[in-house]
């Protein structure tokens, strides 16, 4: 796998280092930014708040967004990245628990690249971050030019 960021957007710090085990696990050696809510999503895409002066050139190679997050949830996170010339394109997996139907259409119609729901059990949660690894990081043309 190659150095390009990964933006893990999560407010569960269980979830955060879960996520991060299972990367490791994985050989996934990405840099991983960590976004704990919707808000500071935002601030590391745009280099404002507590990520000012960030690079905004250098953009993630894919967005891992949970949605049940608190001041902005996921869905308002999606609309806009995908309002947003610089971000559209950016490759977003909903990574999240939620069981909601309602969540699943409305992640799609938002411009989702992709649904996950968090396997319960660690080992299938191990497996299910080594494929999106390899399909997200490895076999997935990108449609912006990722700068390194």
């Amino acid at each position: 796998m190659n150095d390009n960021v990964i933006l893990l957007v999560e407010d569960n710090p269980d979830d955060v280092d879960l996520t991060l085990r299972a990367f490791k696990q994985n050989n996934i050696s990405n840099r991983v930014a960590v976004a704990r809510d919707g808000a500071e999503a935002l601030d590391y895409l745009q280099g404002t708040g507590i990520f000012n002066g960030r690079d905004t050139t250098d953009l993630p190679v894919v967005i891992l967004l949970d949605l049940k997050l608190p001041r902005m949830n996921g869905l308002e996170v999606l609309k806009a990245i995908r309002g947003n010339e610089a971000t559209r394109l950016i490759p977003v997996v909903i990574l999240t628990s939620s069981l909601e139907e309602s969540d699943l259409i409305s992640g799609y119609q938002l411009g989702a690249n992709s649904y996950v729901r968090k396997p319960v059990d660690f080992k299938e949660f191990i497996e299910a971050m080594k494929l999106l690894g390899l399909y997200w990081l490895t076999w997935n043309q990108p449609a912006l030019p990722q700068s390194r």
